[in-house]
């Protein structure tokens, strides 16, 4: 599981173990900072679970076999895959945000996540009950002001999920997205008051130690989670109108050029 030292990580990382699962708690860490990996193994293991800390940060190259590599010589095997890793930027509009920066996101969120996927996927097909989770954001379903490589980011990987999950819709493999809502360090202080006391991380793990697991029978979809609750996000379609002219005003119940109309 990476991105597993902290916040809804640390969160997904317990619940997995609370459930029985063994884990590899990856978390990159800084020069001089916690070892935020070891210490939730530490929580793991005090309540009689199976835990290994694994540090390396997701954008290293060599990252994806480190992981594999952890789970194959401490546990024998890899049954499951939670890619939580990720990073906000620095909050500002599009054309503010250096090409740097932006890039660091879409590097972080979206190609780690791709490398991930090319080492582990070959792996988690050959398991009895494969199962891949994807974590991504609401942000990825309707955008975000002032996130726009954030949001882009998961975006890309609710997109690249569902593609994966058609490829694997004949075999034992599962891959689903979580959009967890949480407040974390990450949300910097937006969720306040008594929904902070309700949206906590543990209150959006539930969702994520299942699709992790073999009780798991869904594939292809996005869930939405928080507050101990969980719903599907769909993308659905209006139904067809036929079309003349211009669309100038592409709003509901609104009259177009040449008659036409749409409506939802």
């Amino acid at each position: 599981m990476t991105g597993a030292g902290k916040g809804l990580g640390r969160a997904f990382a317990l619940a997995c173990a609370q459930d029985g699962a063994a884990v590899i708690v990856n978390n990159r860490q800084r020069p001089g900072a916690a070892d935020s990996a070891q210490d939730v193994v530490a929580e793991i293991l005090a309540q009689g679970g199976e835990a290994v800390a694994e540090k390396s940060d997701v954008t290293d190259p060599d990252a994806p076999q480190r992981l594999l590599n952890a789970a194959l010589s401490n546990f024998g095997r890899l049954d499951a895959a939670i890619l939580n890793a990720g990073v906000m930027g620095t909050p500002d509009f599009f054309g503010n945000v250096p090409d740097t920066e932006f890039d660091h996101v879409i590097e972080t969120n979206f190609n780690a996540q791709v490398r991930l996927t090319r080492t582990l996927l070959p792996v988690l097909k050959e398991a009895p009950a494969g199962r891949l989770v994807f974590v991504a954001s609401s942000a990825g379903l309707y955008g975000v002001r002032g996130a726009t490589a954030y949001s882009a980011s998961k975006g890309a990987i609710i997109a690249f999920a569902s593609a994966l999950a058609n490829e694997a819709r004949k075999g034992p493999l599962r891959v689903n997205t979580l959009a967890p809502y949480a407040d974390t360090r990450m949300t910097g202080g937006t969720i306040t008051g008594e929904a902070a006391a309700r949206f906590t991380p543990a209150a959006a793990a539930g969702p994520a130690a299942w699709l992790a697991s073999e009780a798991c029978d869904q594939n292809g979809q996005v869930w939405i989670a928080g507050a101990e609750h969980v719903r599907h996000a769909r993308v659905v379609e209006a139904a067809p109108e036929m079309f003349g002219g211009r669309l100038s005003a592409p709003i509901a119940g609104t009259d177009l050029p040449n008659g036409v109309s749409v409506s939802t």
